[in-house]
């Protein structure tokens, strides 16, 4: 399995043409979390901000008869208001990992590529991690790995970098040298106004994806689920919906 780069890369004195990604790391995230990965060379897990309880940190949506359901990882977060995403703990005391595994068994056991991807993604759930983000990148990068994704990724603790939204982005694309910064639509309204990535001459531009559709069990199409549910019934396929949906402005 893929692992994440751990140390610091060397920055060139020479210009580069490098695009980069920044994301703090989601459970299970829907297909356009990993269209923007696949879309950069260098994409970085923003796990040193603040952890935000019962937000997409630490859960995400299947497609279910009755419609969407969520699945939760429970953490630590008594006494820990300020606690960062990369120190955040799992709670084991309901067992989530089970109560997961047979969630996904009741609504997917019946698609294509159940059979497929289960055993691994069982695997990992089961794999008893101390911390949220461990287990959550684990993820994505064995789902990465399935949608044939290559870019060179990296976590932002690994970073000797501080600051807070727009300078601490920018500050972390400088780490990696890059030219250009892609951000997702929903941060042009602050990085718009932003003289960050400016006063450094990297360019900001934003990544817009068209969700396509694809066939689903249970009716309707329902958009914006995790990405299991696109690998469940499209297997293999499933990287040309990724790949093919992707588009920067």
């Amino acid at each position: 399995m893929q692992q994440l780069n751990k140390s610091k890369p060397m920055l060139s004195s020479f210009p580069s043409n490098i695009t980069v990604a920044i994301m703090q790391p989601t459970y299970l995230p829907w297909m356009g979390y990993f269209s923007l990965m696949n879309k950069v060379d260098k994409f970085i897990f923003l796990d040193t901000v603040q952890f935000s309880k019962r937000s997409w940190q630490q859960r995400n949506q299947i497609k279910t008869l009755p419609g969407s359901q969520w699945l939760t990882v429970p953490v630590f977060t008594k006494g820990k208001r300020d606690q960062k995403i990369m120190n955040v703990e799992i709670d084991y005391s309901r067992d989530f990992p089970h109560s997961h595994i047979l969630s996904l068994e009741k609504n997917y056991k019946k698609t294509p590529y159940f059979d497929k991807y289960m055993p691994s993604l069982q695997n990992i759930l089961l794999s008893n991690k101390l911390f949220l983000s461990d287990l959550t990148l684990e993820i994505i990068t064995w789902v990465a790995e399935e949608l044939q994704i290559s870019t060179k990724t990296y976590r932002s603790s690994n970073f000797d970098v501080s600051g807070v939204k727009d300078e601490l982005l920018a500050k972390l694309c400088v780490q990696l040298n890059a030219s250009e910064y892609i951000s997702p639509p929903g941060s042009s309204e602050y990085l718009e106004t932003s003289k960050a990535f400016k006063n450094r001459d990297i360019n900001v531009r934003y990544f817009n994806f068209s969700h396509p559709t694809y066939s689903q069990k249970f009716g309707d199409f329902l958009p914006y689920m995790s990405i299991l549910d696109l690998l469940f019934n499209c297997g293999p396929k499933s990287k040309d919906f990724i790949k093919n949906s992707e588009k920067i402005r």
